[in-house]
């Protein structure tokens, strides 16, 4: 049975690359967390810092302003567990006491205070890759060993790690980070073996929406994303993604709600 979770993407910033900071005030971005839900998803990220290639960090302050009024607001309005997704430890100790349920950190827990709350709130976290930041992660991007086998050695210490700061292997999620510092080449490598990286043994979770790499391939831009959007979380879906996060939930949550009915029902369907 099809069992993949869906994660609507909530950015709460001026400077997304699809969005284009149509989310970022607290009204609209209210309206879009209940949209998300009403759509079907059954997780919300809620971000406040942008993650695009060059992007510029904010300061803990802005981030917090950006993002707990938001969580607090939604956690009254809708019963959907939200996700912070936050490089900051601040801003994740912050969100957990507003309502957060998951911490999505980009830098894979790199900063021992992250790891510190992880271990304490015993949340569940997802663990991405990326290479360097967001505003270096394109440069000199090179990975002699191949994607893949740095991958799952990195996944392996990176686990090893948060083992060692308490954090229960339950609670773990691994994410091998789409366009975080990696080629077309790459992304393409990891699609094609997502089930070496589930062999892991952990949850997956893959954000490939309206992806700048997909844009390359089929040489269009964001706005005409969405029908590969669609087909490339078919592929993870197929590889048994555990959580796809994407921006386009009414539109997943057919293809999910129709591949397990599929998956699921064996009858003849009539003419």
């Amino acid at each position: 049975m099809i069992v993949t979770q869906l994660m609507g993407i909530l950015n709460v910033t001026p400077d997304s690359c699809f969005d284009q900071g149509r989310w970022f005030e607290h009204s609209t971005a209210i309206q879009r967390g209940i949209q998300i839900y009403r759509e079907g998803a059954d997780w919300l990220d809620v971000g406040g810092e942008s993650t695009r290639p060059g992007a510029q960090p904010v300061s803990e302050t802005e981030e917090l302003r950006r993002v707990i009024p938001v969580i607090k607001s939604l956690k009254q309005e809708i019963s959907i567990p939200i996700s912070i997704d936050t490089m900051k430890a601040k801003v994740a100790e912050t969100a957990i006491e507003a309502g957060a349920s998951l911490i999505n950190d980009i830098s894979g827990f790199c900063d021992p205070a992250m790891r510190q709350i992880a271990a304490s709130s015993q949340l569940p976290i997802c663990v991405m890759h990326m290479h360097e930041t967001p505003a270096t992660m394109q440069n000199k991007t090179h990975y002699p060993q191949g994607i893949i086998p740095f991958l799952l050695d990195w996944f392996k210490r990176r686990i090893d790690l948060l083992l060692a700061s308490g954090i229960h292997e339950k609670n773990i999620i691994l994410d091998p980070g789409i366009g975080f510092g990696k080629t077309v080449a790459d992304n393409v490598e990891i699609v094609h073996n997502l089930y070496d990286i589930k062999a892991l043994g952990f949850p997956v979770l893959m954000g490939l929406s309206r992806k700048s790499f997909l844009g390359k391939i089929i040489n269009k831009g964001y706005p005409e994303l969405l029908p590969v959007s669609l087909a490339i979380n078919t592929l993870a879906i197929l590889a048994h993604v555990d959580i796809i996060r994407v921006h386009d939930i009414s539109e997943h949550r057919d293809v999910i709600d129709l591949m397990a009915y599929f998956k699921g029902k064996k009858r003849k369907i009539e003419a």
